[in-house]
């Protein structure tokens, strides 16, 4: 009974929280839970105390890789441009779509915040409509806050 059970008349007895023939499926969801609190990040099933991913795009022990999705970076660049240098394809939308974050304008790279905050931080280099670079910083507080620091 691997351990998690007792045998009587060949037939496994598991313990609480483990199943089948051989007491071997653990239903502690522990292991599948994702970085943002969700079991297989909402696109799984955790069976046996390991996800099995429903959506193919993504996979990982909690499906949260995804190989073909837009990084951070690239999902809030649009926003950032047209919130602020008022330019590119939100432009006319910028209002509407893009403020959903607090931003902060800084004046050089080094003053972006560095690694090493409690919060997580993605440093974001990126092609405004002009072919110019422009970098930010994309983090998310504990209350849920999404918090820009873009070069002036």
């Amino acid at each position: 009974c691997t351990g998690n059970g007792i045998c009587k008349c060949r037939v496994c007895e598991c313990f609480p929280n483990f199943t089948g023939s051989a007491c071997d499926c653990s239903l502690d969801t522990t292991p599948c839970m994702a970085s943002n609190g969700q079991i297989c990040n909402g696109r799984g099933t955790c069976e046996c105390g390991t996800c099995n991913c429903t959506d193919p795009k993504f996979q990982g022990p909690t499906c949260e890789m995804c190989q073909t999705c837009l990084g951070v970076c690239a999902e809030h660049k649009d926003c950032v441009q047209c919130r602020a240098f008022d330019k590119g394809e939100k432009k006319e939308t910028c209002s509407q779509e893009c403020m959903y974050f607090n931003m902060t304008r800084v004046e050089s790279r080094d003053k972006l915040p560095q690694p090493g905050q409690p919060d997580p931080l993605s440093h974001c280099k990126e092609k405004d409509v002009d072919d110019c670079w422009f970098y930010f910083t994309y983090s998310v507080n504990s209350n849920g806050e999404a918090n820009v620091h873009v070069v002036e």
